[in-house]
C-alpha cells in the first residue's frame, strides 16, 4: 500500500512538471505544430494520471474492505475460542468435583467393607470359641465329678481330702486355687506398648516376642493387627522380605480395617520391588492408591511410581 501511494505521488509530480513545461513561453521560432503536439502529449499524460489514480483508489478501497473483513473475522474467532475455553474450564471443574466426590465415596465404601470384614472375622472367632466350649461341655465326665475328685475302682468317688470350694487338694492336703481361663494372659496394652518401645529402640528380638504374645493371647484385637504390621516392619528392616510380605498380607487380609492396613500394603509393594518383582510391586502400589486415595501412604506410592518413571493413571490403577 505504501508503494502504491509513492507511485501515485510520482505520477502526479510528473504531470505537474509537464503542465508547467506546457505553460512555459516558447521561443519565437517554435512552430504551432510543435506546440500542439506538446499540448496533446501533456493532455494524454494527465488522462493517464487520472486513470491511474482512479485505479489506485478503487484497489485501495477493495484492500481496505478486505482488511476490515479479516479483522472482523479474527475478532469473531477470538470470541469463539474464549467462549469455548470457558466452557472447557467449566466442564473440567465440574468433572474434577465429580471425581473427588466419587473418590471419597469409594474410599468410604472400602472403609465400610473393611470394617465389615473385621467384624465378620471377630464374629466367626466368637462362634468358633462357643463351639469349642460346647464341645468341652459335651465331653465333660458324667456323674458330675468335679475337677480334683477321682473315682475309685468300685465306682465310689474319692474323698477330696478336705479341700473346700474353689480349690483342689494336693497329696499333702493343701488347697490349690482354681485359676479362671485367661487369668494368666499378659496385659494387652502394657505388652503392646512395651513391644513398641523395644521396636523403636531397635531391640527387635525382644519386640518380636512381645508382639507375638499380643497376637497369641488376643488374636482378634486391633492391637493384634498392629503387632502383625510391626512384625513385618522388623522383617523388612532385617532384609527378610518373604516374612515381611507374609506379615503384611496378614494385616491386609485379616485386619483390613486396621489403621496400619494402608501402610502394610505400601511396604508390601516396597518389599516386592526390593525382591526384584517389579510388576507385582507396581500393581500393589496402584491397588493402594485405588483403595485409599486420600491417605498419606497413597501419596508416597504415587511419588514412588513417579520416581520409577511409571505413569500413574486412573485406568492403570484399576
Amino acid at each position: 500500500m505504501h508503494k502504491a501511494f509513492t507511485l501515485r505521488h510520482r505520477v502526479v509530480a510528473a504531470a505537474v512538471v509537464a503542465a508547467v513545461l506546457a505553460m512555459t513561453p516558447v521561443r519565437a521560432h517554435a512552430t504551432s505544430k510543435d506546440i500542439i503536439e506538446l499540448q496533446t502529449q501533456v493532455q494524454q499524460l494527465l488522462d493517464m494520471v487520472q486513470r491511474l489514480q482512479s485505479t489506485l483508489d478503487t484497489r485501495f478501497g477493495v484492500l481496505q474492505h478486505l482488511v476490515e473483513q479479516t479483522a472482523d473475522t479474527a475478532n469473531q474467532m477470538t470470541q469463539t475460542v474464549n467462549s469455548l475455553q470457558q466452557k472447557i474450564n467449566q466442564q473440567n471443574d465440574a468433572l474434577s468435583g465429580k471425581i473427588d466426590t466419587a473418590s471419597g465415596q469409594v474410599q468410604s465404601l472400602n472403609d465400610s467393607v473393611d470394617e465389615l470384614k473385621t467384624r465378620i472375622a471377630k464374629l466367626d472367632k466368637s462362634i468358633q470359641d462357643m463351639q469349642s466350649q460346647m464341645q468341652n461341655i459335651q465331653s465333660a465326665p458324667p456323674g458330675g465329678i468335679q475337677p480334683g475328685q477321682g473315682a475309685t475302682p468300685g465306682g465310689m468317688t474319692a474323698p477330696d481330702n478336705g479341700s473346700g470350694p474353689g480349690g483342689a487338694a494336693t497329696p499333702q492336703g493343701q488347697a490349690v486355687p482354681n485359676v479362671a481361663p485367661g487369668a494368666m494372659n499378659p496385659p494387652l496394652r502394657q505388652t503392646f506398648e512395651a513391644a513398641l518401645r523395644d521396636f523403636n529402640a531397635a531391640k527387635y528380638s525382644v519386640a518380636t516376642g512381645e508382639f507375638q504374645d499380643v497376637i497369641h493371647y488376643y488374636p482378634m484385637d486391633e492391637m493384634a493387627g498392629s503387632s502383625q504390621y510391626y512384625l513385618g516392619e522388623i522383617a523388612y528392616r532385617q532384609g527378610n522380605y518373604d516374612d515381611a510380605i507374609k506379615n503384611y498380607n496378614a494385616v491386609i487380609e485379616t485386619f483390613s480395617g486396621n489403621s496400619k492396613a494402608s501402610a502394610a500394603q505400601l511396604h508390601k509393594g516396597y518389599a516386592l520391588i526390593q525382591q526384584g518383582k517389579r510388576e507385582s510391586g507396581i500393581h500393589e502400589l496402584r491397588q493402594l492408591i485405588a483403595r485409599h486415595p486420600q491417605t498419606p501412604e497413597a501419596a508416597q506410592a504415587k511419588a514412588k511410581l513417579t520416581a520409577m518413571g511409571i505413569h500413574n493413571s486412573a485406568a492403570a490403577q484399576r
